[in-house]
């Protein structure tokens, strides 16, 4: 089978150059790379998923995943450092949420698209 090859003698510089000047930094794309690696978990996604309903502290997210305070909290923390999440404190209790509007698209919008 032949395997069509690209001759750069035929390439359209306009057109390269009108995409390279609307292309985002490169560490740009590579942040968002990352931020889709966090997406890339199952049980990040029900984490999120949860919270989309409500702000919630580390024992009740636990209660309500099935899973152990120290594997939530190690998911969270990962959520956090990604900036998907978002918490404060009243006394002891830590309640976990969403960051923002932006993470609720998302996670709607990959749903949508999944039962397309």
């Amino acid at each position: 089978m032949h395997t069509p090859q690209c001759d750069y003698l035929h390439a359209h510089p306009d057109v390269i150059d009108r995409i390279t000047k609307k292309l985002p930094p490169q560490e740009h794309l590579y942040d968002l790379a990352e931020l889709y690696k966090v997406f890339g978990d199952s049980t990040r996604i029900r984490l999120l998923y949860v919270l989309m309903e409500e702000e919630l502290c580390v024992c009740d997210l636990a209660a309500l995943l099935g899973m152990s305070l120290s594997a939530v909290s190690h998911q969270l923390r990962i959520l956090k450092q990604a900036r998907l999440v978002k918490f404060r404190k009243e006394g002891k209790t830590v309640f976990y949420s969403l960051a923002d509007n932006h993470v609720k698209t998302i996670i709607a919008q990959g749903m949508e698209h999944i039962e397309e």
